[in-house]
């Protein structure tokens, strides 16, 4: 029997009503100022945790920013304060779901498990029973992302350095969604809390943990967990909202302070970072464009701007297709003037089925057929004197050419060279490649080289 935990601020802190929660939720959520919603979504969030007529505005912000991201949301890590039980380190759940008027969240259990083993966590079911920090969260996420997997972790007395050895462990990929739930100063006059809260965010928006105290912000532990592993990563923070209860629902004599803010990955530094973080999806993406082809003849329409913003910036591609380990399609682009996500759908469907030298790709086929993508490097023109010097310039394994005469034009990847290892029977394939004879040569004879990096 599946053991659930029951709503347990449900009519208190947001409606009980089902109906009225979704309206609610709703209502925060479209009325998120446009600048929230961007192309990407964020890696990790901060937000408030108080009643929804106090900070629901404001959790609405961030909430609204997770739009983009709702079809690869698979996995949520949700960390908040304790309230109601004292207790050392991280309390984990005992139950198999979060119920909230929404409906049941399931709660991963092997993600659970992948941190009970470290010491500052242990399983606390009383620490869970009457929290609200993390329960306030739910109809939120359950709105925006539809199903998810939750890993619920309340934060009792520990260090910064802990929370951060388990967001690290279950940091995991675009599938996994880091929230940390927290308000700001409690129960200050308005202009103090404006000071205080002012001061956390710079903190926040710094990376800078140690200048948050403890009465600046009831989830500043985990907070200071997460900005940890953010200095790391070397991520980026973007405000997306700050008031206080005297600004929503309250007087200003004694006020609660209300922040949410956005965390994002940093563009990667390089080719091998971008397809390290961002070439499963890539595949992923071509695959699809493969399928949708055979199914409906034509490659499929994409969002761009539903992508992370590495696989919108516009970058040239190769797809290659292999049935049993030999050549099965390859088409490519050589100068970027699409988005990359763009690109891979559009090169992928010409390999399948555009590639003139094979038949167009059989459903039968799929199954032995493997795919990689070569992401290029911007091609550089190079200077020779004669053929001799430019063979001599090329660079076995590393260089891929292109070279054009006139009307005439090929191109060999990289890969081209574990085939045909020496730059003279190289060119002369490449030669052939564009219809020119092995021995061909011109004063108008141009090549140029890039590198690739392979997903």
């Amino acid at each position: 029997m599946s053991l659930i935990r029951a709503a347990a601020v449900a009519g208190t802190f947001y409606p009980g009503n089902r109906e009225e929660l979704a309206s609610s939720v709703r209502h925060y959520l479209d009325g998120a100022a446009k600048s929230a919603v961007t192309a990407d979504a964020p890696k990790a969030i901060i937000a408030p945790h108080a009643g929804y007529v106090y900070s629901g505005a404001i959790a609405g912000q961030v909430y609204a920013s997770l739009r983009p991201a709702a079809h690869r949301i698979e996995r949520v890590v949700l960390l908040g304060p304790a309230h109601r039980v004292g207790f050392a380190g991280l309390a984990a759940p005992d139950c198999d779901a979060f119920e909230t008027p929404l409906g049941p969240v399931t709660v991963d259990r092997a993600a659970i498990e992948a941190v009970c083993d470290l010491p500052q966590v242990t399983r606390r079911g009383d620490a869970h029973r009457d929290e609200h920090s993390l329960e306030v969260q739910l109809p939120f996420l359950q709105d925006v992302l539809g199903q998810f997997t939750l890993v619920p972790l309340v934060v009792g007395q520990c260090d910064a350095a802990q929370v951060a050895a388990v967001l690290d462990r279950l940091w995991g990929g675009p599938e996994t969604l880091i929230v940390i739930s927290s308000d700001l100063s409690h129960y200050e006059d308005y202009d103090t809390a404006q000071r205080l809260d002012g001061a956390t965010a710079a903190a926040i928006e710094s990376l800078q943990p140690d200048r948050i105290e403890q009465r600046q912000a009831c989830g500043r532990l985990p907070i200071a967990g997460l900005l940890r592993v953010a200095r790391h990563r070397g991520m980026t923070v973007k405000r997306l909202g700050l008031c206080n209860s005297g600004d929503t629902a309250g007087d200003r004599k004694r006020v609660v302070g209300y922040g949410a803010w956005r965390l994002d990955d940093a563009m990667p530094a390089d080719d091998e970072a971008l397809i390290a973080r961002h070439g499963a999806e890539m595949r992923r993406i071509a695959g699809q464009s493969i399928r949708h082809g055979m199914s409906k003849g034509k490659p499929p329409a994409v969002d761009t701007k539903t992508f992370a913003v590495a696989l919108q910036t516009p970058r040239a591609t190769f797809i290659t297709l292999k049935k049993d380990g030999r050549l099965r399609g390859c088409i490519g682009t050589v100068t970027a003037h699409r988005p990359l996500v763009n690109d891979v759908v559009a090169n992928a469907y010409a390999a399948a089925f555009r590639d003139h030298r094979f038949a167009p790709l059989q459903g039968d086929e799929l199954t032995g057929t493997t795919l990689s993508i070569s992401l290029l490097g911007v091609p550089a023109a190079m200077a020779f004197d004669g053929e001799a010097d430019l063979t001599a310039q090329l660079r076995p394994g590393i260089d891929g050419l292109i070279i054009r005469d006139g009307e005439q034009r090929a191109v060999f990847l990289p890969q081209v060279w574990d085939e045909l290892s020496e730059p003279g029977i190289f060119l002369a394939h490449l030669k052939r490649k564009a219809d020119m004879v092995p021995d061909h040569w011109s004063q108008d004879f141009r090549a140029w080289r890039f590198t690739s990096t392979s997903a």
